[in-house]
C-alpha cells in the first residue's frame, strides 16, 4: 500500500513539474517587436547563414520604411502591416556594388520582398510567403 502511494505521489510530482515548466516556457518569451528592433538573419529558405551582424539584417521603422544590409548592399523599401500578421513589403531598392555572394544577396532581396505574412516567435522573426516558411532572423539590438 505505501509503495502505491509511493509511486502515486512521484507521478503527480512529476506531472506538476512537466505542466509548470511548458507554462513557464510560454509564458517568459518575451516577444521582440517588429518595429524598431534589427533582425539579423539567420536562416534562409531552410539553410544556415553565417555571417556578421554587418550582413543580411533589416529593420522596420515606425514610418512604414525598412532598412536593411543584404551581402554588401544597402536595401531601403516601404511595408504595410494588414490584419492579423500580413504585411505587404516593396518595393525595395538597393545599392549595386558587387558583393561575393551576389546570388545569395539576390535571394535574400527578393524573399523579403515577397513576403505576404510574418510571426515572432520570441526573439526570432519568422517570414512567410502563402504559408511557406522562408526566412528566419534574430532580434539583435539597433
Amino acid at each position: 500500500m505505501k509503495q502505491t502511494i509511493f509511486r502515486a505521489a512521484i507521478v503527480a510530482a512529476a506531472a506538476i513539474v512537466a505542466i509548470s515548466c511548458c507554462h513557464c516556457k510560454s509564458k517568459s518569451r518575451t516577444a521582440a517587436p517588429l518595429v524598431g528592433t534589427e533582425w539579423t538573419l539567420v536562416r534562409l529558405m531552410g539553410a544556415n547563414v553565417e555571417g556578421g551582424s554587418e550582413s543580411f539584417n533589416l529593420t522596420f521603422h515606425e514610418d512604414g520604411n525598412l532598412s536593411g544590409v543584404g551581402a554588401c548592399n544597402r536595401l531601403t523599401g516601404s511595408y504595410r502591416l494588414l490584419e492579423k500578421g500580413r504585411i505587404e513589403i516593396g518595393p525595395l531598392a538597393s545599392t549595386r556594388m558587387m558583393c561575393p555572394d551576389m546570388e545569395r544577396e539576390t535571394q535574400f532581396f527578393t524573399i523579403v520582398e515577397e513576403t505576404t505574412s510574418y510571426e515572432i516567435d520570441g526573439t526570432m522573426l519568422l517570414l512567410f510567403r502563402d504559408g511557406e516558411m522562408r526566412a528566419v532572423f534574430e532580434a539583435g539590438t539597433k
